[in-house]
């Protein structure tokens, strides 16, 4: 059997996110992370700058409040499904959707809240509703593996970070060949490609969502360090390095494309955040983009819309979302057509 994961510029049927729900977590930022879901919903589902349909979105709500809140916000045509949760975090406790020998498939692994970090109830199950809602078979793993942690190009070749897939934290007794081994079987890969180090702060471990993107075959965007003071300065540099010396499955040498990073960002706290630009989401007509009210938005969005010319390129503010420890691409999943 064939297993593949289309890259997630290829066409969705439809895009899977969550609605804001739990006050408790939210507290103050309830009300504005739903603004922010709002209008990244409102842009995916827009058409392109060439008429090209936007895309199906269905949304995620848990408790009747949410549900019913979500469908006062939403445009009509947005899919509401009442279906319990623990929070929004999509692309890490949502299935992966992939292909077996050309029908769909929900990949679904174990979840253990970022390393034990942050365990809600319903947030190891709540892939299984996503994928019975969306009528489509599942395909299980006995492994932990969040979906932010791997990034594919649609012809087998997977990013990752070593800080995130063999921590402890997660599968105890992976080595980086048995990481590779589970990738081959479990998400078809035919290539590895092993970063470091995320960023600062990231709860996640280093999400590599964070700090690297396939945009296209052969092609990678990361970030370059903005302002003297960029927390991840020194990682970020490393990435660039450590991406230039790597080629994909097909064998080519990776196409290097930077945007600035956010810089420094901190919290009320005066702790440094893990904001990044590079956590867009990229739907069939729009690609939303997470600012943060700093310099380095308007240069983020100018290479992105360079690297994407069919795309109308929408940045959306992500401060309220990003009180969470994510942003755009973290509260999403696709599914392809």
């Amino acid at each position: 059997m064939t297993l593949h994961i289309p890259a997630e510029w290829s066409p969705h049927k439809a895009i899977w996110t969550c609605w804001p729900s739990a006050a408790d977590l939210w507290q103050e930022n309830l009300v504005p992370a739903r603004a922010e879901v709002a209008a990244m919903v409102a842009a995916l589902i827009a058409p392109g700058p060439r008429g090209q349909a936007g895309d199906i979105v269905h949304v995620l709500a848990c408790g009747q409040e949410s549900y019913a809140n979500a469908r006062a916000w939403l445009a009509p045509q947005v899919f509401v499904h009442e279906l319990d949760f623990g929070d929004i975090w999509l692309r890490d406790t949502g299935p992966i959707f992939a292909k077996q020998d050309g029908r769909p498939i929900a990949l679904r692994f174990k979840f253990n809240g970022w390393g034990e970090k942050y365990l809600l109830d319903h947030d190891e199950h709540v892939g299984d509703g996503v994928a019975r809602l969306a009528a489509t078979s599942i395909q299980a793993s006995q492994f932990v593996l969040e979906g932010g942690a791997v990034d594919h190009d649609g012809e087998g070749t997977i990013l990752t970070t070593r800080q995130c897939v063999l921590n402890t934290n997660r599968n105890r007794t992976w080595t980086q060949s048995l990481a590779e081994a589970a990738f081959k079987e479990c998400l078809g890969a035919q290539k590895v490609l092993w970063l470091g180090d995320g960023l600062l702060n990231d709860h996640t471990d280093g999400h590599v969502d964070n700090i690297a993107r396939f945009i296209g075959p052969g092609r990678v965007m990361c970030m370059a360090p903005f302002g003297h003071d960029d927390p991840n300065q020194v990682q970020l540099q490393q990435i660039a390095f450590d991406l230039s010396q790597m080629t994909d499955s097909a064998g080519r040498q990776l196409e290097i494309i930077a945007i600035p990073s956010p810089g420094r960002i901190v919290n009320e706290q005066g702790e440094v955040v893990p904001a990044s630009h590079l956590n867009f989401i990229i739907g069939n007509a729009t690609i939303v983009v997470p600012l943060y009210g700093t310099a380095s938005g308007d240069a983020a969005l100018r290479g992105i819309s360079s690297a994407f010319p069919q795309h109308r390129i929408v940045g959306i503010k992500s401060s309220a979302i990003l009180t969470g420890g994510g942003s755009f691409h973290c509260i999403t999943q696709q599914e392809p057509v």
